[in-house]
């Protein structure tokens, strides 16, 4: 029988779909996590059938939570900017439900991210203007006032130097400009200054893969806003995927 403490969190990225089963009263992960690479193409089909493999290395037989890259509405997806475009206005929620046969609920990734971080997170994250932001594959940001959700904000794609700053300033930018982390902070900080102007937070919390590796590149980023490195560095889009499954 499934514990009804315990539920089932997938987390997909542009490069990797991650998945295990989390302790609803902790946010702690009661499985190891694994991990398959993402399908190339990304396409529904393909990725329902990694869904699939997710659940069933854990023998999972409850609902399911999945954090993904992109705006989705009552299940539905609104855009396509790091997944393969055959996804935009398909219902997330019925094809991966069809293909495991078990009820599964989409949300965005970065709002997964934040939710743990809210629940499980510092005080801080609680309170005010709130805003997680990951930088990974691309930058995912997930807005809260007083620990309530806005959701599906997308602030990785506003216009800063060029039509999409997160072209310019995701943790894969690094990588295919062949960046120093100093320079890739600089860029980071670029963004979060331009970020903060908008929206006046009183928080940051930084997630997403670069997170493990703030102390190689924080140091150039001199904003006003206080800080906050992701408490569950990658697994939050995990936990928050798994607090949406019930």
């Amino acid at each position: 029988m499934t514990n009804p403490q315990h539920a089932f969190g997938i987390d997909i990225g542009g490069s990797g779909m991650k998945s295990a089963t989390v302790d609803l009263a902790t946010g702690e992960l009661v499985t190891e996590r694994y991990r398959i690479d993402t399908p190339q193409p990304a396409t529904p089909e393909a990725m329902a059938e990694v869904v699939v493999e997710l659940v069933r290395h854990d023998d999972w037989t409850g609902s399911v939570g999945c954090a993904f890259p992109a705006v989705v509405r009552s299940g539905i997806v609104g855009s396509a900017a790091n997944i393969d475009e055959s996804w935009l206005e398909v219902d997330a929620d019925a094809i991966f439900t069809e293909a495991l046969g078990q009820s599964v609920h989409m949300i965005n990734d970065a709002d997964a991210a934040g939710l743990a971080e809210v629940r499980f997170g510092p005080e801080a994250a609680r309170h005010g203007v709130v805003m997680m932001l990951t930088f990974g594959t691309g930058i995912g940001s997930g807005l809260f006032i007083d620990g309530t959700l806005v959701p599906n904000t997308e602030l990785g794609h506003l216009e800063l130097d060029g039509p999409d700053a997160e072209r310019r300033a995701a943790a894969s930018a690094r990588k295919r400009e062949d960046l120093s982390w100093e320079e890739w902070g600089q860029r980071v900080h670029h963004y979060l200054e331009h970020v903060e102007a908008l929206f006046s937070p009183d928080l940051f919390i930084i997630g997403g893969g670069a997170s493990k590796k703030t102390d190689r590149w924080l140091d150039q980023v001199h904003i006003d806003t206080e800080i906050a490195v992701a408490s569950m560095a990658n697994n939050a889009g995990i936990v928050g995927a798994a607090l949406i499954a019930p």
